[in-house]
């Protein structure tokens, strides 16, 4: 039976907070979230350097990424970042290093777990100039033309109404303000078994829509200048096992734009 956006928010939801509470796969038994080591694995192989992993509060990164957007996004001192699926901190924090005390970052998560986490984590590691909000990226609880850069690692996906989220993000950026995101496609079809799974759709694969139709959501909510900045084939077995017939079905690509 095919989920409705409720449910597939639920399942979401859930997953994310029994793995943040639980120390517990987020996934299937493929985890992608089991243990310290393997997060920083997994972020090693999705761009992180050990220097970024080890400058952030223990506890933060979770190894749910699919890319450093951080690294990508051109941040500067004072700017306004927002991190759409902030999770427990990771990029937020990593953000706040490149726009310093004059700069600010606002993290939205809808889990309320995951946004304790991140407050707990920001107390730990003394981040003033960072904030996390409980809300939904298709609602931003952030104000019109607010932001200077957009950042996202691998959450979109997990959004049942993707064509909203790219509309609230051109929303509450300036004029000139830029997204960059980093995130989950298709370049073929996945097996219509993980297609309505839930373990797949909490770690983004069932969630991926094809590459084209992601850019077009992307120009329809008003961007211009989007552009696919890289692409790689994404190891699914790295967040699962016994799901076969997905390889090569899924890339990773990260992609900028500008509100002009």
């Amino acid at each position: 039976m095919k989920k409705g956006a409720k449910d597939i928010k639920q399942a979401v939801r859930e997953g994310y907070a029994k793995a943040v509470t639980q120390k517990t796969s987020c996934c299937s038994t493929g985890s992608c979230c089991g243990g310290t080591d393997r997060a920083k694995n997994i972020s090693k192989k999705v761009g992180y350097s050990y220097a970024e992993m080890n400058t952030v509060p223990e506890g933060a990164n979770l190894g749910f990424g699919c890319g450093n957007p951080v690294a990508l996004a051109s941040l500067k001192e004072g700017d306004v970042v927002l991190d759409l699926g902030s999770g427990a901190g990771f990029d937020a924090f990593l953000a706040a290093q490149r726009v310093g005390k004059t700069g600010r970052v606002i993290g939205v998560d809808m889990t309320p777990e995951m946004v304790s986490k991140a407050k707990e984590n920001a107390g730990k590691g003394e981040y003033p100039n960072v904030e996390f909000r409980l809300g939904e990226i298709e609602k931003l609880p952030v104000e019109d033309r607010s932001i200077d850069v957009i950042i996202s690692n691998c959450v979109i996906n997990l959004s049942p109404d993707k064509e909203s989220v790219f509309k609230e993000a051109f929303r509450v950026l300036k004029a000139n303000g830029r997204l960059m995101v980093s995130d989950l496609v298709l370049v073929k079809e996945l097996p219509a078994a993980m297609k309505e799974s839930v373990e797949a759709y909490v770690g983004c694969l069932a969630g991926a829509i094809r590459k084209e139709e992601y850019l077009r959501f992307i120009t329809m909510a008003g961007f211009q200048d989007v552009k696919v900045i890289s692409e790689s084939n994404y190891p699914v077995d790295a967040m699962f096992d016994g799901h076969k017939g997905a390889q090569d079905a899924v890339a990773s690509i990260k992609v900028s734009a500008v509100k002009r």
